[in-house]
């Protein structure tokens, strides 16, 4: 999912239905943050990528504790 994040192909040149899923992987989120962080943009706008990394974290943990086993 290289290609969909941002980081071959920028972002704001992918077609707008290419955007609405890559928004959902959360490489393109990091990249968001580190983009912002780069350019020294604020913390402001950038409260969405936090929110959804943390949102993916907390899902594939969940994933992670509910099937993985000690066999």
């Amino acid at each position: 999912m290289l290609i969909f994040s941002g980081a071959t192909l920028p972002y704001d040149v992918m077609p707008i239905a290419l955007q609405k899923v890559s928004d959902i992987l959360p490489l393109t989120q990091g990249i968001k943050l580190l983009k912002s962080a780069s350019l020294n943009l604020s913390i402001d706008n950038e409260m969405l990528p936090i929110l959804v990394i943390s949102i993916l974290a907390v899902i594939c943990i969940g994933v992670a504790i509910k099937f993985f086993r000690w066999e």
